[in-house]
């Protein structure tokens, strides 16, 4: 019987569960925290509620209120690992007066950038193929190559011209040990507003709380960001 590595087993939804014949085939992750990237990314906002919260790490669970749901596909042209697409749920929660992100849902189409994310972050990244490109009126699309089926895709319909932007923010994530690591994530670059229509399937829970539909988003043509390494709890 294969067991799960300690450093891979990280909380996440159904969707980002690891098989064993996945995990017996991983490498050592090759590059640890921090990470600086480039890449392009749709990414667009829903509503929080019951199935957001639900979606929480028990660990994060009990401390924080989920406020909205970020979700979004990325394609990297420049990471430590080398480029890869993802896709990403994210819930926004509020923990007293500072707003924070929880990863619950990733999936790439690297082993590399799954192991490191998994190790350096505890983002529970499983494995998808990607399909598609960034751009008005163009569909991305990611589905599963493991375990339970899914398929997300978004299409964008831009509205306004592009603006550059900065933001920081933190992103907050459950380890296997249950520690709650608390991580710096600094971006920058230049997007533009989008009406993005999304398609969420999926065997499990992740269409309850990463929800299909019409979203306010935007398409970011480009960005840096750098993710650091993470403060843990004692």
């Amino acid at each position: 019987m294969i067991e799960m590595r300690a450093e891979l087993g990280v909380a996440g939804v159904p969707e980002t569960d690891l098989p064993a014949d996945l995990v017996a085939r991983l490498p050592e992750n090759r590059s640890g925290a921090p990470w600086e990237c480039r890449a392009q990314s749709l990414v667009w906002t829903g509503i929080g509620g019951r199935a957001a919260r639900a979606a929480l790490p028990e660990g994060i669970r009990a401390q924080v209120d989920p406020l909205a749901v970020v979700g979004g596909l990325v394609r990297y042209v420049d990471t430590p690992v080398g480029p890869y697409d993802e896709v990403l749920g994210i819930v926004g929660v509020r923990d007293g007066a500072k707003v924070r992100g929880s990863v619950t849902f990733m999936a790439v189409d690297s082993e590399v950038s799954l192991v490191g994310g998994r190790t350096n972050w505890a983002m529970p990244k499983t494995l998808a193929e990607f399909s598609g490109d960034i751009g008005n009126g163009e569909t991305m699309t990611a589905t599963s190559t493991v375990g339970i089926p899914w398929r997300v895709s978004a299409t964008p319909r831009i509205i306004a011209p592009p603006v550059p932007f900065v933001t920081k923010m933190k992103a907050v994530q459950q380890f296997a040990d249950g520690r709650v690591g608390a991580s710096v994530l600094g971006v920058r670059g230049k997007m533009r507003a989008a009406l993005i229509n999304v398609e969420v399937e999926s065997d499990g829970p992740l269409p309850t709380w990463l929800r299909k539909g019409r979203h306010l988003g935007a398409v970011v043509e480009s960005m840096t960001f750098t993710l650091g390494v993470p403060e843990l709890s004692t």
